[in-house]
C-alpha cells in the first residue's frame, strides 16, 4: 500500500503535503541489506597492496559497522581465470585435480568484511569458469553436477580454510540461463549440507521469473530473483513468484555527485517502485587501474596503493542513510511512496519500537545512473508533515541526519547530524530542497567515521622493479601487475636453485569459458597510462617448444573488455628461435622480425626502449633490432604476456619511464 499525500493548510501560508506511517496496516517486506561488489572483475586488485594503516582504514569505511557505508552485504566473484570487466580473478580450480584456496584476495576481503561485521552476508558469484569445467566449449552446463561440484568445492573450501560461511550462491552472471543447472545446483547443495546456503538466480533481467511461475520445482529451487540495473521498477511475474526480489547489481556510476545522486535515488526507489529488499553495488570500490573499464566506478576510490593515496567518495555516505540506520531482518512499513513535489520515502521498523525513514529528493540531471536511461521527472523545494501512528504514535523526538549535493556551490554537506526532530501530537514537519537525503530515526548510534588525512596522490614510480623473491606471498599476484588474460602468479621454481628460484609465472594453459572478449593471448599490465617514454627489461622463460612465445611491452592502450584491441609495442621472443615486434597485440601489424636463436627452457633477457616515434630492442643485452618506427600509441601501460594459453616464467622486471 502506498500513501497518499493530503494537502494541508500551514502556519506560515504554505501547503504542506501530508504523509502517514503507520504499522497497524501490517509490514511491507523484510529488509534484507545494501551491499557492494568485489569482482567482475579485478575491481579490488589495487586495494591489497596498500600499505598499514591506510588499507585498514579503507576497509573500515567500507565494512565497520557505524562508520562509513556500514555495509550489510559483500558480494565476491568466483573467479573463473578470465577477463571479467577490468581484469582475471583467478580460479580456486585451474583444472579439474588440483585446488588451491588461497588465490587471489576475494577469501581475505571476506575475511577482511566478516572482522569488521560478523553479521555481514557473503555471496558467491561466477562471471568465467575455467576451460575444463567446458570440456572444451564455451558453455558451462554441458554437465550441470561438474558444474554445481566445481561452485560447491569453492563454498566447502571458504569454509575449511578460511571459516567463512557462505549465504548466497549465484549462477552465471549476465549469461544465458540453464534452469536444469539451477535445480541440480539446489539438489547437490542439499546433498552436500548447504541447505542454509539460497540461491539468486538470474543475475541479468526479469525472465526467469516466467519461468519460475511454469516450473514449481525452479520456483522452490531459488530464494531471491536477482537482477540488474532494473530503473527501479520491476514486473508482475516477479511479484507472482512470492521471491525476495533484489537488484542484486545496480548504480555502476562515476562515483562523483552524480553517482551518489543516482545511488541515493535506487536505494529508496528500488523498493518504492519495485519491491526489492536489496540493493548491491558494482563495483564495491575503485580500487583497478583508472584507464580501464568504468575507471572511477565504485562507492570510492583506492587506486594508489604506492602512495597511501584513497577518496572517501559522496556514495559512501549517501548508503550509511540507510545502513547505519536499519538492518536485514528489519521490515519496510506498507507506508512508503513517492513525494507529490517529486522524490521518495522508505519507512522501516525492528518491530521492537524502532523506526528508520529515508528521504530522498534527487533531480533528474543529478542522479542519473549510466544505465537504464532515466525517463524525465521533476523535483521541486517542498514542506512535508509526517504523521505517526500505530506503535509509532508516542514517539517525542527523532534522530536527524542530513546530506546536501550542493551542485551549485559544490559546497557538499555529507552525513551531517544534525538537532533532534521534536514530535509534537504525533506529527513533525521538515522543509525539503533539491539534492538533498535525509534520515529521520529512533536509532541512536550512527556515526560519520573519520582517520587522519591520507597520503597525498602521487602517480606510479616511474623507476620500478621486482624481482618476485618472496618464500611466502601474502597473495598470489604481485604487486601491481593487473591481469588480463591469463593468470600470473608467483612461483617457486623448484628447478632452479639459483638466481631463478622464484619467478611470476603464467599459469592459464587453456581457454576458459569466457565473460567478456579474453584475448588469444595472455597479458598483465602495470603502471602508469600516461607513459610515453620509457625502457623496461625482464628476464623471460619460454616453458612451451617451438610454439611457445613470450612478449614485453610498452604504451598498451587497451585491457579490460578491450584488451584484444590492444595496440602499443609488442616486442615477442618465441621458442623456434625467432622474434618479432608488432603494434598490436594480436600480432597482425609487424614493425620488426628476424631470427633470435632462442628456444624454450634458456632463461633470455629482454630490453624495450621506446622514445618518441622510435621503439629499440636488445637481447641479453645486445641489440637485436633498432629503430622501429611507431606512430601510435603516444602512451599506455607496460606489460608483459604469453602468445598463448601456456606456462612461461618472467624475472627481474624493472621499468624506467622518462
Amino acid at each position: 500500500m502506498q500513501t497518499l499525500p493530503i494537502i494541508i493548510s500551514c502556519i506560515f501560508g504554505c501547503s504542506a503535503q501530508f504523509y502517514v506511517i503507520d504499522d497497524r496496516l501490517g509490514l511491507g517486506r523484510e529488509f534484507d541489506g545494501i551491499g557492494g561488489l568485489s569482482g567482475g572483475g579485478a575491481t579490488s586488485r589495487l586495494l591489497v597492496n596498500y600499505e598499514e594503516p591506510y588499507r585498514s582504514q579503507i576497509l573500515d569505511f567500507l565494512f565497520k559497522p557505524n562508520f562509513g557505508a556500514s555495509l550489510h552485504i559483500l558480494k565476491v566473484e568466483i573467479g573463473g581465470d578470465g577477463q571479467t570487466t577490468d581484469g582475471t580473478e583467478p580460479s580456486h580450480m585451474h583444472s579439474k585435480d588440483e585446488g588451491n584456496f588461497y588465490r587471489g584476495y576475494e577469501w581475505w576481503l571476506m575475511k577482511e568484511a566478516k572482522k569488521r561485521n560478523p553479521n555481514i552476508k557473503l555471496i558467491g558469484l561466477p562471471w568465467a569458469f575455467p576451460g575444463w569445467v567446458g570440456y572444451g566449449t564455451q558453455w558451462p552446463y554441458i554437465f550441470p553436477n561438474v558444474t554445481a561440484n566445481y561452485v560447491i568445492t569453492w563454498i566447502m573450501g571458504a569454509k575449511q580454510h578460511h571459516d567463512l560461511d557462505i549465504d548466497y550462491i549465484g549462477i552465471w552472471n549476465e549469461k544465458t540461463c540453464d534452469p536444469a543447472y539451477i535445480k541440480v545446483l539446489r539438489d547437490m547443495l542439499d546433498r552436500a549440507g548447504y541447505t542454509n546456503i539460497g540461491i539468486i538466480a538470474a543475475d541479468g533481467g526479469w525472465s526467469i521469473a516466467a519461468a519460475m511461475l511454469k516450473d514449481s520445482y525452479l520456483n522452490d529451487a531459488v530464494e531471491v530473483i536477482g537482477v540488474h540495473y532494473p530503473g527501479t521498477h520491476t514486473v508482475k511475474e516477479a511479484l507472482m513468484t512470492e521471491r525476495k526480489l533484489w537488484s542484486s547489481e545496480d548504480y555502476s556510476t562515476f562515483n562523483d555527485d552524480v553517482g551518489a545522486g543516482c545511488w541515493a535515488r535506487i536505494l529508496n526507489q528500488n523498493y518504492v517502485n519495485g519491491r526489492m529488499t536489496s540493493t548491491i553495488s558494482w563495483n564495491l570500490i575503485a580500487s583497478y587501474y583508472e584507464n580501464l573499464s568504468f575507471g572511477g566506478d565504485g562507492l570510492m576510490t583506492a587506486e594508489e596503493p604506492w602512495s597511501g593515496h584513497f577518496v572517501v567518495d559522496s556514495p559512501i555516505w549517501m548508503t550509511a542513510h540507510t545502513t547505519q540506520f536499519a538492518q536485514p531482518g528489519w521490515f519496510y512499513l506498507q507506508t512508503v511512496g513517492n513525494l507529490t513535489s517529486g522524490g521518495s520515502y522508505v519507512a522501516l521498523t525492528d518491530r521492537k519500537g524502532n523506526l528508520t525513514i529515508v528521504i530522498e529528493t534527487m533531480t533528474h540531471n543529478h542522479s542519473q545512473c549510466i544505465r537504464p536511461p532515466l525517463p524525465y521527472f521533476d523535483v521541486s523545494p517542498q514542506k512535508v508533515t509526517f504523521q505517526l501512528k500505530g506503535s509509532f504514535a508516542r514517539l517525542t523526538d527523532l534522530q536527524l541526519w542530513y546530506s546536501k549535493l550542493d551542485f551549485k556551490t559544490k559546497n557538499d554537506t555529507l552525513f551531517e547530524r544534525r538537532s533532534p526532530v521534536k514530535v509534537y501530537n504525533g506529527a513533525f514537519s521538515l522543509k525539503l530542497d533539491v539534492d538533498e537525503v535525509y534520515t529521520i530515526t529512533t536509532v541512536t548510534t550512527g556515526q560519520r567515521g573519520s582517520n587522519p588525512e591520507p597520503p597525498k596522490s602521487r602517480p606510479f614510480p616511474k623507476n620500478y622493479s621486482d624481482d618476485f623473491t618472496i618464500d611466502v606471498p601474502p597473495f598470489s599476484e604481485a604487486p601491481y601487475f593487473a591481469d588480463q588474460t591469463g593468470v600470473f602468479e608467483y612461483f617457486r621454481n623448484s628447478s632452479d636453485n639459483g638466481s631463478h628460484a622464484f619467478t611470476l609465472r603464467q599459469v592459464i594453459t587453456e581457454r576458459p569459458v569466457t565473460w567478456a572478449r579474453d584475448a588469444d593471448q595472455t597479458i598483465s599490465i602495470i603502471g602508469d597510462y600516461s607513459w610515453t617514454d620509457l625502457n623496461v627489461s625482464c628476464d623471460v622463460l619460454i616453458e612451451t617448444p617451438i610454439t611457445g612465445g613470450v612478449f614485453l611491452a610498452a604504451r598498451v592502450d587497451q585491457a579490460g573488455e578491450s584488451v584484444r584491441e590492444a595496440k602499443g609495442v609488442f616486442y615477442w621472443l618465441y621458442a623456434n628461435g625467432t622474434y618479432k615486434v608488432t603494434n598490436d597485440i594480436g600480432g597482425t601489424r609487424v614493425l620488426a622480425e628476424g631470427l633470435s636463436g632462442t628456444r624454450e627452457g634458456v632463461w633470455n633477457t629482454l630490453t624495450l626502449s621506446v622514445k618518441g616515434y622510435f621503439a629499440s630492442g636488445m637481447l641479453n643485452g645486445y641489440p637485436l633490432w633498432e629503430n622501429a618506427v611507431v606512430l601510435e600509441p603516444k602512451n599506455g601501460w607496460a606489460a608483459l604476456g604469453t602468445f598463448s594459453f601456456e606456462y612461461a616464467q618472467f624475472d627481474n622486471f624493472k621499468v624506467n619511464a622518462y
